[in-house]
């Protein structure tokens, strides 16, 4: 495993990176809402990063064809936008890249539309408040189990599950660089974390069995048991005190 220490010049860059992929991301959420395509919500996404100079990271990496994933429902990740209609009591996950100097910033967030049962809110509430608790971890000196371990536990004790199959990353220049960071562990273990360092923490959480399954685009992956699933996440930079989020407003 490389993992790679960042200056602080080049987490500023990142910063910069950040805030595009929070302000795309605050404007997706509030274009969200019954009516919509997920395909014109990229076409949103696509404006507003260009005008601020950046480039989307997902459109074209590894083949993939849009600038955004949305998923909807039992929808996990990776959700290819189409003409599907957004409806109301749906919840959308959006996830959203940006390359800005060379830098990469990546998040995510779940929005409810409409009305939506108690078990769907509190799946959204779990899933943000999951990736705080695994923020709050994260400082020099720890381990990425802790981190890791954080999520889980948050998880578990509120009734849920977490996504095994599918992990948060190390990111810089490239959009997935090590380490992987599973949304559970054993705290203690792994690896050491140092000052500059960048990850991108993803909870993805679900109602019911965490098992999942790709669909026949190749892409989009789903609950195996079609359950509700939710994904909040962060770009983060490790520092001597508490972790520094780059990708807020």
């Amino acid at each position: 495993m490389s993992v790679i220490v960042k200056s602080d010049h080049e987490i500023e860059i990142m910063r910069q990176a950040g805030k595009i992929v929070a302000e795309v991301l605050q404007k997706l959420k509030s274009e969200v809402r019954a009516g919509i395509t997920t395909r014109e919500l990229d076409a949103i996404a696509l404006k507003e990063v260009t005008r601020r100079g950046a480039i989307p990271s997902f459109k074209g990496y590894r083949g993939y064809p849009a600038s955004i994933c949305a998923s909807i429902n039992e929808e996990i990740v990776h959700g290819i936008p189409d003409e599907r209609v957004i409806k109301s009591g749906d919840i959308v996950s959006i996830d959203f890249g940006a390359i800005y100097n060379g830098f990469q910033g990546d998040a995510a967030l779940t929005v409810g539309v409409g009305k939506l049962d108690p078990r769907s809110e509190e799946l959204i509430e779990t899933t943000e408040g999951a990736l705080g608790a695994g923020i709050a971890a994260v400082r020099e000196g720890a381990r990425l189990g802790d981190v890791s371990n954080a999520i889980q536990e948050y998880v578990e004790s509120r009734g849920f599950a977490v996504i095994r199959e599918y992990t948060g990353h190390g990111i810089g220049r490239e959009m997935h660089e090590d380490p992987q960071i599973p949304n559970f562990g054993v705290a203690g273990q792994g690896l050491k974390l140092k000052k500059g360092m960048t990850l991108a923490l993803e909870p993805m959480v679900c109602v019911g069995d965490w098992r999942t399954t790709v669909s026949s685009n190749n892409w989009t992956v789903s609950t195996l048991d079609g359950g509700m699933a939710a994904h909040f996440e962060h770009t983060i930079a490790v520092t001597d005190g508490a972790a520094r989020v780059l990708t807020s407003l």
